[in-house]
């Protein structure tokens, strides 16, 4: 309300100087423009009185306002760190007790020396084989399949080429037979048996047993006689060329 009333007061100070303005009009011609003279006149001091009184009533009425005091800002509550017990020291270990030096190691007894004892009645020496074998008696190479000994072949005569070419071409090259026969009169064998071939599957101990028909070995000979009817080991190997 204040303001309002200090605006109304200025509106009718100027009111008032203008109506202290005064104008005279001249008189002229009827068809002349009229001119409007302005004459200008002193103030009082009453006069501008309340335009300063106003002035000092619109300053009163715009002084500053103080702004109100700002609040105090609250000091935030210090943390309060929970009670952390000191760390406990780990346990030590206890030490392990130090094992036992081990014994000494003794040095093993000496072996005593063998003696020798002779007992009356009783003879040592090699197993008797027999009476003892001559410069021409035949090789034992092992026990034939009736358990009797088996000897190492000697040809009576040896087979010919021919006549082992027709049984050998079914057997693969190079190969060997390795048979059993028993001897009998006039250097024949009978009652032959495969001991083994090689390499296995070649078929030379089938071919070998079917021509041993054509075979003249001699007997065995045995304290310087020869033992018809002993068994015999014959070996025929079959390369290229035929050997026999």
């Amino acid at each position: 309300m204040a303001g309002i009333a200090a605006t109304i007061c200025a509106e009718l100070v100027v009111i008032a100087l203008l109506l202290t303005l005064g104008w005279n009009v001249v008189e002229g011609e009827p068809d002349a423009p009229a001119a409007v003279t302005f004459e200008a006149r002193n103030v009082s001091a009453e006069e501008t009185a309340p335009a300063g009184e106003e002035s000092e009533t619109e300053q009163a009425e715009f002084e500053p306002v103080p702004r109100p005091p700002e609040p105090e800002r609250a000091e935030p509550a210090p943390l309060e760190m929970p009670d952390v017990p000191p760390p406990q020291p780990l346990p030590v270990a206890p030490l392990p007790a130090p094992s036992p030096a081990p014994a000494p190691v003794e040095p093993p007894p000496k072996p005593s020396k063998p003696k020798a004892v002779i007992r009356p009645g009783r003879n040592y020496g090699p197993v008797d084989t027999g009476p003892p074998r001559s410069a021409n008696d035949s090789e034992r190479v092992g026990t034939a399949p009736n358990g009797e000994p088996m000897y190492a072949a000697r040809w009576y005569r040896e087979p010919t080429r021919q006549e082992l070419a027709g049984y050998l071409s079914t057997a693969t090259a190079p190969s060997s037979a390795l048979i059993v026969c028993r001897t009998v009169p006039d250097f024949r064998v009978e009652d032959c048996e495969l001991l083994g071939e090689s390499p296995a599957g070649s078929r030379i101990g089938r071919a070998v047993l079917a021509a041993t028909w054509q075979f003249r070995v001699r007997p065995a000979i045995v304290g310087g006689r020869s033992q018809v009817g002993s068994w015999v080991r014959i070996r025929i190997d079959y390369r290229q060329t035929v050997r026999r």
